[in-house]
């Protein structure tokens, strides 16, 4: 009887260890979503899916990994020429962003949260977005977001986005703001819609294809929003979708597309409902690794450890 006992418990440690190895496999690699803004404002790279690994081996995956292998494909001379980091007073911390080297001046988020250093740490789905200061005086570029990242509409839909800000209080507490005033740019082409005092507007798209929606203002510096939609030619259902779209950038001043953009203006800042099924944040991300293989590996491992101590037992009787 012993040696089915000692059997079955090396079946399970061995299932164990295969479990733990292939979990831990999973997480050497997690995909994020990367934009960033360079010197002037401009969108340089919009929602790029960044494949990260630990290029820094501190033992995880983090703002750092990312954004170092965002450069390193995306960026013309690779990491070596537009990205730099360094250990600081603050911890570890941006000295080269797309270029752009200037005493510190940057900013970077998670999901709309601002980051305490480049060594916080990304998981799967993750949105980062970096910036580099316009104004390197007063530091007065305010970080903004829609409160979706992507959408998928039908030609002719409504689409309503709401544009928040990062602020303090007077105390210095970290607080959001809505945006007033804002006016909506698609694909780099100023339209005439702008957020009511909600942070509200209500757009139509006419043409189809990929835009990237974004917006400035007149009273701050924004760092520029975006929301990526699909405008499709058919009228199916239309949804909004946590799939971040890939737009790529065709030169380093901006991922704008050059075409004109065909928009049914309404009443600026109108807040009617906009054709959607679903509203996803922005904060809000796909969760797209797949653990069915080593699920799968482990129940099997597991039944046959059980099976065969219930044979073990059975041949004792």
């Amino acid at each position: 009887m012993k040696k089915y006992f000692i059997s079955a418990a090396a079946v399970l440690l061995t299932c164990s260890l295969a479990c733990s190895v292939s979990f831990a496999e999973e997480t050497d690699t997690v995909n994020v979503n990367v934009t960033i803004a360079d010197k002037d404002g401009n969108p340089v790279l919009v929602q790029e899916e960044i494949s990260v690994t630990d290029i820094d081996n501190d033992g995880k995956l983090t703002i750092n990994d990312a954004l170092y292998l965002a450069h390193e494909k995306e960026f013309e001379g690779g990491a070596s020429a537009g990205y730099g980091f360094a250990e600081t007073q603050y911890g570890l911390s941006l000295t080269k962003l797309w270029g752009t080297e200037n005493g510190g001046s940057y900013g970077y988020y998670v999901n709309n949260k601002a980051a305490m250093s480049l060594g916080d740490a990304v998981a799967e789905g993750d949105f980062v977005n970096a910036f580099v200061y316009t104004d390197t005086s007063a530091w007065s570029d305010t970080y903004c977001w829609f409160d979706i990242n992507s959408a998928e509409i039908n030609s002719g839909d409504e689409l309503k986005l709401t544009l928040s800000a990062a602020g303090y209080d007077e105390q210095w507490n970290p607080v959001t703001k809505k945006v007033e005033g804002a006016a909506i740019i698609v694909n780099g082409n100023l339209t005439t819609y702008k957020t009511d005092a909600e942070g509200n507007v209500v757009i139509r798209l006419e043409e189809t294809g990929n835009f990237v929606i974004s917006a400035s203002s007149e009273n701050m510096i924004l760092v520029p929003p975006v929301c990526v939609v699909n405008v499709n030619g058919t009228a199916a259902e239309t949804t909004v979708s946590e799939t971040t779209a890939t737009t790529e950038p065709e030169s380093t001043t901006s991922v704008y597309e050059s075409t004109s953009v065909s928009v049914s203006e309404t009443t600026a800042g109108t807040t009617a409902s906009a054709s959607v099924s679903t509203a996803v944040t922005a904060a809000s991300a796909p969760k797209t690794g797949d653990k069915s293989i080593s699920g799968l590996l482990c129940t099997f491992l597991a039944t046959g450890a059980a099976a065969f101590l219930a044979a073990g037992r059975k041949n004792e009787k």
